[in-house]
């Protein structure tokens, strides 16, 4: 099934569509053939400016479960054989300190269906029917509607450095990323004795980086806009970190 055929999907994708269109016209004479890549950008960063209210949600319940965590260990390992106990004084401490285990699930949930119309804004080739004209637009002679998979096995090889360029970016923000949420919150060091706490680590280690892969496989749209938000979220996260803790 077609998403963008949907009664509401649809009409929503059409204005999003229809304000890229204007940004880039508005764009043109000062970006030239750059204005459809800004225009994106540009546009991600209001989407996720308009969501700090849900991040700073996110925030607070990281803070929570950080100041918590050391209790938890302790009820943990009081009540180690004793599940339906340690339950119910996890419950209490949740209910004593006014923490909800699922405050930080309910602002991703929030932000998950404005993100995903948003990205399908720059997937879509056709949006009900309409050519999506934003991926006939080029960002250093690279059309948006291109993925790198689809750059270098095309005649317009030479310019896959471009996107190479932009996932390398995302590399390293993703790194950033995972060293700053590692710092903000110390994963626990593996247990040789636990069968399979070993490669249990490694996934976690090298998991956040699926992100670059799927930017590769990706229209260059979308990769644009995975990176600026990876970036924002990066920024947005250090500074909400420092105010809040």
């Amino acid at each position: 099934m077609d998403l963008t055929t949907l009664p509401l999907v649809g009409p929503l994708l059409h204005g999003g569509a229809d304000l890229l269109a204007a940004a880039t016209a508005a764009l043109s004479p000062v970006a030239g053939g750059l204005a459809a890549a800004v225009a994106v950008v540009l546009l991600t960063l209001v989407v996720r400016a308009v969501l700090v209210p849900l991040a700073v949600l996110q925030v607070r319940a990281e803070r929570d479960r950080r100041r918590l965590a050391p209790q938890i260990a302790a009820l943990r390992e009081r009540h180690a054989k004793d599940a339906e106990r340690l339950q119910r004084a996890m419950q209490e401490l949740y209910t004593n300190e006014k923490v909800s285990p699922l405050a930080g699930c309910l602002p991703v949930l929030a932000q998950a269906p404005v993100l995903s119309l948003v990205y399908t804004l720059f997937t879509h080739a056709s949006i009900d029917g309409t050519v999506n004209t934003l991926l006939t637009a080029t960002f250093a002679g690279v059309p948006l509607g291109h993925s790198l998979v689809v750059v270098v096995t095309s005649p317009l090889w030479w310019h896959a450095w471009v996107v190479v360029l932009l996932l390398a970016v995302l590399a390293l923000v993703v790194e950033l990323t995972r060293r700053a949420n590692l710092r903000w919150n110390p994963a626990a060091v593996p247990d040789a004795a636990v069968p399979g706490a070993g490669a249990t680590a490694a996934i976690g280690r090298w998991a956040p980086f699926v992100t670059v892969v799927f930017a590769a496989i990706a229209p260059l749209a979308a990769a644009l806009y995975v990176v600026t938000s990876a970036a924002w979220t990066l920024g947005e996260r250090a500074v909400l970190r420092r105010v809040l803790a």
